[in-house]
């Protein structure tokens, strides 16, 4: 191999067969030896124990994954024009796959788009950030510019990018919390409205969950929508209505949604107002709410509950937890009713969640068949030897 400029860090066999099995990231523990000199968040080569080039990736000192691959052929030079065209490479995939709804969609997926630990929204127009590795956090002033330039060349109409770093992971890598504009043109606010299956939202992005909005559901609300004509529908865990307002859209006969967050229960009322759509909002814990609903009083319920898992710690005590408010569920509807379920968790894989609904069905005595089983929206792209990038499972199941 001719002479590299960057640093090299050998992996272990172990480390070298993980690489090579595809997935992206080399442990802190499956390191063997490091030689040259590098400082926190640069390109580093990955080398295997006999001195063949794996890849190349960004180094973080103070996380246990210490190196992200970003790419691995050998030929290439991580410069501006690198970066440029891995950012034209993602927004034309958006384009391939979105199409009409560009103007509120993921534009970088992290590991997905080949930029581990950044994340890039867009509400209208505004592009929101979070950045969660020190390498991105490094890069970002090279990146921001480069997307801003392409979306503009494409026609885009952008006109600022807003940070969303203000999350607890970021200590792990030994970076701060904050959130603010990293550039904006003159008037731009942090509030905005987009139109998402037809449906407007307001989309606040400095104080939102997450980026300000959940763009992943996009397809699955859709496909609720089409199915609830006529029926009764209760939505649980509605954050700011988006289930409730595709159901609303659908000519569902009666939409009750619920969150225990008065302020969430807010926007979603504006958001309803904005449509013009009737939709009958309720403060209240979900599972408190589900003990004194009638049995059949709704015949669609929908399940969207936060992630009830966040470590491979708690996934027992998350499966209980899903098992119960599934199992409630199930037991509120009528035979020909419908279930809605979904989980956002990665450390819930599809196996575990399907075993959780077999198990509620037994617990309960009551016979489900599966309508449909889809994932997050096509703009969240996986990666097959990636599970970290496959975290939503939703399940569309009826009463027989």
């Amino acid at each position: 191999m001719k002479k590299r400029e960057y640093a090299c860090i050998t992996a272990t066999r172990k480390g070298e067969r993980w690489l090579k099995g595809g997935h992206p990231w080399l442990y802190e523990s499956d390191i063997d030896s490091v030689s040259g000199e590098y400082e926190n968040g640069d390109i580093v080569d990955v080398l295997s124990v006999k001195g063949n080039y794996i890849g190349s990736g960004l180094v973080s000192d103070n996380s246990k994954i210490r190196v992200r691959l970003i790419s691995r052929d050998y030929s290439i030079t991580y410069n501006e024009e690198f970066w440029e065209r891995r950012i034209r490479y993602a927004w034309n995939y958006r384009k391939t796959v979105l199409k009409d709804q560009l103007d509120c969609c993921r534009v970088i997926f992290g590991e997905s788009d080949g930029f581990p630990g950044l994340t890039v929204d867009r509400f209208n127009d505004i592009l929101v950030t979070q950045v969660l590795t020190f390498g991105m956090d490094k890069l970002k002033e090279t990146i921001f510019p480069l997307l801003l330039k392409v979306l503009k060349e494409d026609g885009q109409d952008v006109k600022g990018i807003f940070e969303r770093n203000d999350v607890n992971i970021r200590k792990l890598e030994g970076l701060t919390e904050y959130k603010g504009w990293f550039c904006k043109e003159e008037g731009l606010d942090t509030e905005t409205v987009i139109t998402e299956n037809g449906i407007k939202y307001y989309v606040d992005v400095e104080n939102g969950q997450k980026t300000g909005f959940f763009l992943d559901q996009k397809r699955n609300r859709e496909r609720v929508g089409k199915l609830v004509e006529g029926k009764k529908v209760l939505d649980c865990f509605t954050h700011t209505g988006s289930f409730a307002l595709n159901c609303a859209k659908g000519k569902a006969a009666k939409v009750t949604a619920v969150d225990i967050s008065e302020t969430a229960i807010k926007q979603a009322q504006r958001n309803a107002d904005l449509n013009d759509l009737k939709v009958d909002f309720v403060v209240a814990d979900v599972f408190d709410y589900l003990d004194k609903v009638n049995k059949k009083e709704y015949d669609f319920i929908i399940l969207d509950p936060p992630a009830f898992t966040k470590s491979r710690q708690t996934v027992s005590n998350a499966y209980n937890g899903y098992l119960d408010i599934n199992s409630r569920a199930m037991k509120l509807l009528p035979k020909g009713g419908y279930l809605a379920t979904c989980s956002c968790s990665h450390f819930m894989p599809h196996e575990l969640f399907e075993k959780m609904l077999r198990e509620a069905s037994e617990k309960t005595g009551i016979q489900m068949r599966m309508v449909s089983v889809s994932q997050q929206a096509e703009d969240h792209p996986i990666m097959l030897n990636v599970p970290e990038t496959d975290y939503l499972k939703f399940y569309i199941l009826q009463i027989v």
